[in-house]
């Protein structure tokens, strides 16, 4: 007899659907086929240990179990669970006659119990958009799935469980997800407050105007001055996300396992802060089967290096690419993939090895040239993405025990917003929504300056030693400002402001 369940394969951040054919005929072995990987092959002795465990019998004939489409490879655990019911109902031990409405997905422990899986929001989508009724899968799997509508979500302990729905001996009723409830009620969450952040104005305002135009950021200072407390702050200030931007963030974390057992909807922008030990792989995803790397966990969110100085030279290199395109193509022989990867760059470094030059209290003790072979470890090409280049200096201590109120970040936020809804209307016909996504052409049509702010810029670009490079990210930056005070215009105050954050760019700035 031969019986079908239905699974599904995920590639990318995206599911396609695998038929799971069971046929049990005369003979003695086991036999699997349709491209599995080891981990597939062993469900062999986890599916027949938790059938045994149940009182039910491993078939004694030979069983052939194939996973269509057969030139695709299948991975993972998740197959354990449509291949056991598939063989208990070839073998005729428990009614079929449901099993093919739904998507089934589970991993098997020896007893029967279900284990979660990764990649159940890409699944649930796939399986709404083919028409089918319901997802069986592990209970700690079913709050992600459940965000997806006209879908029956399952959830069952083990296969037991799962038995007894298809036989009709357990009502189960569908687990329903408030969706939208979940989204507006926990999207203002954040643990760091810019109200804590005791001076630091200038940097603060780097940060609001990084956050408006959807700009990248370095921040150069010596240890202790907080460039990772502003750093973790910057979420907090930047747009909701959008429903939309909430699904694509949670269906990569899906994907990549982040989620956790009974988590929802991702409602927060996320923040991703790597080590500077990390591999280029791990960075920008990539293995065997492809797997999102930190720049796609970042997406819709913020990507925090510290230490840039520090990352290995060949991974800061290959981020050139996505901080161009917002996405990232990892190809293999068999397979190639995209993963979208639309994130905020905020870096830190110290100014030199010992972290000391240009302090203001403190002597920098590196022996001349240091400071320049330190900064050069940073390509042109990889500064030339990042717009703000921001000094940070120590707090003073009447600063840090000043008794004043600082700004909250939902007031910073509520500025931002207003900002991006300007540019929104902007570019509403141009596929972008930032004044940092602008391509070159597109400055000179919009970032338009008169005679005074031309003047004001060549004069700065010859006195300050400012780089040809500099030219577009001063305007974007102007225009973003400009933004931020409600002005059609870019008026000499916002090119001047927008001026003093390329440190970097500075001849001598590094001695």
């Amino acid at each position: 007899m031969i019986s079908k369940t239905y699974g599904c394969s995920v590639t990318g951040v995206d599911a396609s659907m695998v038929t799971v054919e069971v046929n049990v005929l005369s003979g003695n072995k086991f036999f699997m086929v349709g491209l599995p990987d080891n981990a597939v092959k062993e469900s062999q002795q986890r599916v027949e240990s938790a059938i045994k465990h149940l009182g039910y019998q491993m078939p004694r004939q030979k069983i052939v179990v194939n996973l269509a489409p057969a030139d695709v490879r299948k991975e993972g655990s998740a197959y354990d669970l449509p291949i056991a019911l598939g063989i208990l109902a070839a073998s005729g031990q428990i009614n079929s006659d449901q099993l093919e409405s739904y998507v089934i997905m589970g991993e098997l422990a020896l007893d029967g119990s279900l284990r979660p899986i990764k990649g159940v929001l890409p699944i649930a989508i796939e399986s709404r958009k083919k028409n089918f009724k319901g997802f069986i899968l592990p209970k700690a799997n079913a709050a992600e799935a459940a965000i997806v509508n006209k879908l029956d979500v399952i959830g069952v302990d083990n296969i037991k469980d799962a038995i007894g729905f298809f036989e009709g001996d357990i009502k189960i009723e569908p687990l329903v997800v408030d969706t939208r409830d979940i989204f507006f009620n926990s999207q203002n969450e954040y643990e760091a407050d810019f109200s804590a952040v005791q001076g630091q104005e200038n940097i603060k305002r780097a940060m609001e105007i990084a956050a408006a135009g959807g700009h990248n950021v370095i921040m150069v200072g010596p240890p202790g001055a907080g460039k990772t407390m502003l750093a973790k702050r910057l979420p907090s200030i930047l747009p909701p996300l959008s429903l939309q931007e909430a699904l694509e963030t949670t269906k990569i974390h899906s994907v990549a396992g982040k989620l956790g057992p009974n988590a929802a909807l991702i409602s927060r922008r996320p923040y991703q802060s790597p080590h500077h030990t990390i591999s280029d792989v791990a960075l920008v995803g990539g293995g065997g089967n492809p797997q999102p790397g930190e720049i796609s966990l970042a997406h819709n969110g913020v990507l925090f290096l510290d230490e840039l100085p520090e990352f290995k030279r060949t991974v800061l290199e290959v981020m050139r690419q996505p901080l161009e395109e917002r996405r990232v193509s990892i190809s293999r022989a068999r397979i190639s993939v995209e993963f979208p990867a639309n994130f905020m760059l905020i870096a830190s470094m110290n100014p030199c090895p010992c972290g000391y030059y240009n302090h203001p209290e403190k002597e920098c003790v590196c022996p001349p040239g240091t400071v320049q072979r330190y900064l050069n470890k940073i390509s042109g090409p990889l500064l030339d993405r990042i717009d703000l280049h921001v000094e940070v200096t120590p707090v003073s201590f009447d600063q840090m025990t000043a008794e004043r109120k600082n700004e909250s970040s939902s007031v910073i936020r509520e500025r931002v917003i207003a900002a991006r809804e300007i540019q929104s209307e902007r570019f509403k016909d141009h596929g972008i929504y930032s004044n940092a996504m602008m391509p070159s052409q597109m400055v000179k049509d919009i970032c338009k300056i008169n005679t005074a702010g031309k003047t004001l810029l060549k004069a700065a670009m010859e006195r300050l030693g400012l780089s040809a490079r500099a030219y577009d990210r001063i305007l974007k930056v102007s225009r973003t400002i400009a933004d931020l005070a409600g002005s059609e215009e870019i008026k000499i105050e916002h090119l001047a402001e927008a001026i003093q954050y390329r440190s970097l760019d500075r001849e001598g700035w590094a001695g």
